[in-house]
């Protein structure tokens, strides 16, 4: 059955999501901040930073929050962590209170360290009688995504809204699992932004697949033992939007968050790597969140706090290796 669909952001993510969502023969609204966003994706049917990719002329490209959402059945909320809360302070007056609302964004935010759906709840969008919001999270690099290459998500939250999602956008070469394990799904996909960051810096070294595979396993670790101190469950560190996810994003050479990292382990500084981006990387503030909750819940997280120095307290990435390496040896746990 078609859906009448509204994505909320236009930047890489946000546009393969409103193409596959049309290919998935939905009806489909595409929103963006103002009209220097909007106003080349109307003119050229494209993303600069998408190339190849044409946006249908079926899909409604706006910066009207109001003529996006109208009427809308599921809202897909593609809007970093970071600024999801300013965003929502305005469309949320418009949002119908029968929608579902998707949120595909992988991050905490900085000053509460909530998760993106928590974000969306603090706002009362998506509590009591309004819309309910779920998460949509797995192994998307929107490249991939933009070239119809198949892949798999969960969609987690409340069982019959992850039921709609999964049957709306379950198509097209995506396969979706539905989960109830909200916290663990945000906690994860946030989460493998900061092994990502190692892993690119393990590239810029030139450090090999032996070392590459290691900080894998221990990082899934770390994302494992934080994400069950928050409240998630073992299983989704294991599975898609775990494992699946963190390796997508710590191997492909269009992974923003090991891009950055790549480059820094060559020599640059963090700002001017930043600098060099054309896109948010949500690891970088991630990271300080991240070690913010370890602090919090008393969880070891020795690669996070490597990641962080580096980041933030001027370590270079071998000093930041040299120290991982000389830690006490013990039995491996998780």
């Amino acid at each position: 059955m078609a859906e009448r669909i509204a994505v909320i952001g236009c930047g890489q993510f946000g546009v393969v999501l409103a193409c596959h969502a049309q290919r998935a023969g939905h009806r489909v609204s595409l929103w963006g901040r103002n009209a220097e966003e909007v106003g080349p994706l109307v003119a050229n049917r494209e993303s600069s930073r998408l190339p190849g990719l044409s946006i249908p002329p079926s899909i409604a490209i706006t910066a009207n929050g109001r003529d996006a959402m109208d009427g809308a059945d599921l809202i897909l909320s593609a809007i970093p962590s970071q600024y999801a809360r300013s965003v929502w302070e305005v469309l949320g007056r418009d949002c119908p209170s029968e929608t579902i609302i998707v949120s595909v964004a992988k991050g905490f935010e900085m000053h509460s360290l909530m998760r993106p759906s928590e974000v969306l709840k603090d706002l009362h969008i998506g509590t009591g009688t309004g819309p309910e919001v779920i998460t949509l999270s797995g192994p998307t690099i929107a490249t991939e995504v933009a070239l119809g290459l198949p892949t798999a998500l969960v969609a987690a939250g409340e069982e019959r809204a992850t039921q709609r999602v999964q049957s709306a956008l379950g198509r097209e070469g995506w396969r979706i699992y539905c989960s109830a394990d909200q916290i663990g799904v945000e906690a994860a996909g946030a989460i493998k932004n900061v092994i990502a960051l190692a892993a690119g810096m393990v590239d810029g070294m030139e450090l090999g697949m032996n070392a590459k595979a290691t900080l894998l396993a221990r990082g899934l670790a770390e994302m494992a033992r934080l994400g069950i101190a928050l409240g998630g469950r073992r299983e989704s560190f294991f599975g898609t939007a775990g494992i699946g996810d963190l390796a997508t994003t710590c191997f492909s050479s269009d992974g923003r968050n090991r891009t950055l990292g790549e480059r820094i382990g060559r020599g640059q500084s963090c700002a001017d790597a930043l600098r060099s981006m054309a896109s948010v990387v949500e690891g970088v503030d991630t990271c300080t969140a991240v070690v913010q909750l370890a602090d919090r819940h008393h969880v070891d997280m020795p690669i996070t706090r490597a990641v962080h120095g580096v980041l933030f307290a001027g370590r270079t990435p071998r000093e930041a290796l040299q120290e991982l390496m000389q830690r006490t040896t013990a039995e491996e746990r998780i």
